[in-house]
């Protein structure tokens, strides 16, 4: 046994989990100094809704974000959540641009790249797998987590020797909806160490308030490295917090090696920023409830927080509760699905409808068609001739690599925007929010040049006075 390597979440999915991702450069940088004294094994920094939120929400250059964070804190690896083919969208895209977006990830500052598919398709990871070894980055191939007849723990030691095989530096699991207990972790991490040679990475949340428990489990199985979050943004939707963890763990065979009062001056500054994302409505006091219907649902923090979004758009959240049993009904339906971006908005959406409709399958949104041809990849178990029928009618099942029916659209994408290029990624945060990524250009030329795009003469190239 060794000591137990952390990951810290906090500045990734500890707020995307818990107050949709609005955590700020600027809420970021004034404790960056004393991150990179901590000891981490890695810090998460980047990937998820991030990147989104960055554009749609915050005004910030995602990748401006990633090179100051590289610059504040030097002697930390940086991780970021990729969803292979995905990418940090909701689509494939074309293995060019994926490969693009990998590279420049790298150039940019990032170390480790956690590599999942929302299906367990390792088809879907493959190019991204490639890319990463390809330009010197850290494989971190990714088991998603969840529970289903055809999710045994056979499975997922099968999964796991073929990522090996694929070329990861180490394994994650990734139990995005706290639905892996204390001893099924025990079990999966102990037959995973004997099926594979690299080391485990455990990533879960405390949701169902399991996530503590979990932890001690895998670290006696000998898993090699665990996620958690710094108090203030910790358990409920995120993750397991750190500091309980460190003082558990402290003077045993598995110490962290980490100091609890550094810790606790960086925790100081965090709870400043939980507050003010809880004034502004940002972070949900609902989320950081233990909620054991978790186990029965099978919904992942992020996806508690966006049905709740939606429900409230729809002057609904009283159904809520309705919403949340209909949840397991339409994954069943789909194939058993880990619920996991971007299944867990399609599933979750589609839930929505059926009760709001009340009637299920009235309305079927093109991302459940889909999901159900199998444009998103192989779904691991059967669907019924009956719902395959509701869903997409008479519409074939593909059983290739979705992505092979995509040509190389970098060229594409960089001719439609040269006019706002200011960096080479630019073309990549075009390509994978289009409208979002436009506007936010538009947004940085007129701070910029205080320009009004909406003024300006495109083909002279003109702008009034």
């Amino acid at each position: 046994m060794a000591k137990i390597k952390i990951t810290d979440t906090t500045l990734r999915d500890a707020h995307q989990s818990q107050a949709a991702t609005r955590m700020r450069l600027d809420d970021m940088l004034p404790v960056a100094e004393k991150l990179d004294k901590v000891g981490f094994y890695s810090m998460e920094v980047w990937g998820g809704a991030t990147f989104d939120s960055c554009l749609r929400y915050l005004r910030e250059d995602p990748w401006e974000r990633l090179r100051k964070l590289r610059e504040a804190m030097p002697n930390t690896k940086l991780q970021m959540l990729l969803r292979g083919q995905n990418l940090l969208g909701y689509k494939h895209y074309p293995d060019d641009v994926v490969d693009e977006f990998v590279k420049k990830s790298i150039e940019n500052g990032i170390g480790i790249i956690r590599i999942f598919d929302a299906l367990n398709d390792v088809r879907n990871m493959e190019q991204a797998i490639k890319s990463t070894k390809k330009y010197g980055g850290h494989v971190e191939a990714t088991i998603c987590y969840t529970t289903s007849p055809v999710h045994t723990i056979d499975y997922f030691v099968e999964l796991a020797k073929t990522l090996e095989k694929m070329g990861a530096d180490t394994i994650c699991i990734k139990d995005m909806a706290n639905l892996l207990l204390p001893y099924t972790a025990y079990e999966l991490v102990s037959k995973l160490k004997q099926a594979v040679k690299v080391p485990i990475h455990l990533h879960t949340h405390n949701t169902s308030g399991t996530g503590d428990m979990v932890y001690l489990k895998a670290i006696e199985a000998g898993v090699d490295i665990i996620d958690t979050a710094l108090s203030p943004l910790a358990n409920g939707t995120s993750q397991p917090a750190l500091e309980p963890l460190v003082a558990t763990l402290k003077g045993t065979e598995w110490d962290t090696g980490l100091d609890l009062a550094l810790l606790n001056e960086i925790a100081e500054h965090f709870k400043g920023v939980a507050q003010r994302l809880t004034e502004e409505g940002f972070l949900n006091p609902k989320v950081l409830r233990i909620d054991i219907n978790t186990l029965l649902y099978q919904v992942p923090g992020g996806m508690l927080s966006n049905l709740l979004s939606q429900l409230k758009q729809q002057g609904a959240e009283d159904k809520f509760e309705e919403v949340l049993k209909e949840v397991p009904r339409v994954r069943e339906d789909f194939g058993y699905p880990p619920l996991v971006t971007p299944t867990s908005q399609i599933v979750g959406t589609q839930a929505v409808l059926n009760v709001l409709t009340g009637e299920r399958y009235k309305m079927v949104t093109k991302e459940s068609k889909a999901l159900i041809r199998g444009e998103y990849g192989r779904l691991p178990g059967e669907v019924s001739d009956e719902i395959r029928k509701k869903i997409i009618g008479d519409d074939e099942v593909i059983d290739y690599r979705p992505a092979d029916d995509l040509e190389p659209a970098l060229d594409k994408y960089r001719e439609e925007i040269k006019e706002y290029i200011e960096q080479d990624e630019d073309v990549l945060s075009y390509a994978s929010f289009p409208q979002v990524a436009l506007d936010f250009f538009k947004y940085r030329q007129a701070q910029k040049y205080k320009i009004d795009s909406s003024l300006v003469n495109m083909e002279e190239m003109t702008h009034p006075v």
